[in-house]
């Protein structure tokens, strides 16, 4: 089986895009980040996740992106939104947090032989974020090929996103179809202390939407 490193941040997205790599034939191993987030829970969600659908391995790394902040999910004096955002680019986008764990799979893809990554991102039902759209993923395709072995050794890194183009609700169908657990999945920006959902930030209201969508029931524990 090839190899692929799959990042996994315990949200519907990558949940699906895992069952998706999973689906194609890949021997996942999934990779998620503990940069100093305020919903941690999407930490243990992402270790259920892995679990249940059968990764090879699960790694968290850690690093702290809360040094600088510079957005509402790393640093505590910015409010996560509520009832939705109409900015360009909300608070809630994590400088370049992408690039930086794109880089890191790489990394991780050099040392066992993984050559494919699959990401999550998304142009259509998403919250604007630069590091979400198609032509930072081919850019930083040829850029890793550059950077890595992988340039001598005339071979290229495969980015798979297998979402760019779905709808939320798209999503929710395609993961359903292959047996994904939504219920083990957390998407909000600023869960209550034991892990429920707010309910109102951005990313909860596009999830409930989707399942509203797709005709599904959504399984999120939400505070009210």
């Amino acid at each position: 089986m090839k190899k692929a490193i799959v990042l996994l941040s315990g949200g519907l997205d990558s949940a699906t895009c895992l069952a998706v790599a999973r689906k194609e034939g890949f021997e996942c191993f999934t990779l998620s980040f503990d940069y100093g987030q305020r919903h941690k829970c999407e930490l243990t969600a992402s270790e259920n996740i892995s679990a249940a659908l059968g990764a090879a391995q699960h790694r968290t790394f850690k690093l702290d992106l809360r040094q600088w902040g510079g957005s509402a999910l790393t640093d505590d004096d910015i409010d996560v939104p509520k009832g939705g955002t109409h900015d360009i680019v909300p608070v809630t986008y994590v400088p370049a947090r992408n690039l930086i764990f794109l880089s890191l799979a790489t990394a991780w893809g050099e040392v066992i032989g993984a050559h494919d990554i699959f990401i999550g991102v998304n142009s259509v039902d998403y919250s604007g974020y630069p590091d979400c759209r198609a032509p930072f993923i081919a850019s930083f395709a040829e850029t890793a090929k550059l950077g890595t072995c992988a340039v001598d050794e005339n071979w290229q890194w495969q980015i798979h996103t297998p979402l760019q183009n779905l709808s939320k609700a798209e999503i929710i169908k395609l993961g359903t179809g292959l047996g994904v657990d939504y219920a083990l999945t957390t998407s909000c920006y600023d869960p209550s202390p034991e892990g429920r959902s707010c309910g109102r930030c951005d990313s909860c209201l596009l999830r409930h939407q989707g399942f509203v969508e797709a005709g599904l029931p959504d399984p999120t524990c939400y505070i009210n």
